[in-house]
């Protein structure tokens, strides 16, 4: 069986609100990408440029933002991690497999994680971290679930 290769960009949708947005160590594109749209309070971009590029010196502005819900961004450094997503009611809706340099940024929804493999991962997201206030965990009732898993790119 010829398994193919996940899409370099992946979008998880529920009744066309983003859950997730997943992003391949194999994505590449010149210039800078934003995979995220202005409204979101965490925002994903991309950059490739070529040697010699210069990017001006700055600092940034203070800005006033409200944050409804906490965004997170997850960098696979090294393993595999098995990604759960669930709809906001808590109900199951796919998995995914990230491996090294792939990228997800968890919008919306619920989400749980499994380590296939020893995992290195940053995590990014705002703070400050609010503990047990900042998260619903919750159990869930699914048996026998058939899980969706790509394979490594």
């Amino acid at each position: 069986m010829n398994e193919q290769a996940p899409p370099p960009i992946e979008r998880i949708e529920v009744e066309g609100n983003l859950l997730a947005l997943i992003v391949r160590s194999s994505f590449s594109e010149s210039g800078l990408k934003f995979f995220t749209p202005d409204e979101f309070s965490q925002q994903l971009a991309y950059m490739r440029h070529p040697q010699g590029k210069v990017i001006a010196p700055h600092v940034h502005n203070e800005v006033k933002r409200t944050v409804h819900f906490t965004n997170e961004v997850l960098f696979i450094r090294k393993g595999r991690l098995r990604v759960d997503f669930y709809r906001n009611d808590k109900s199951y809706l796919i998995s995914r497999i990230l491996g090294p340099g792939d990228v997800v940024l968890l919008a919306d929804g619920g989400h749980g994680f499994e380590c296939l493999e020893e995992l290195e991962m940053f995590e990014v997201k705002q703070g400050p971290y609010a503990a047990e206030m900042d998260k619903t965990r919750f159990q869930t009732i699914e048996t026998n679930l058939v899980r969706y898993t790509a394979e490594e790119p």
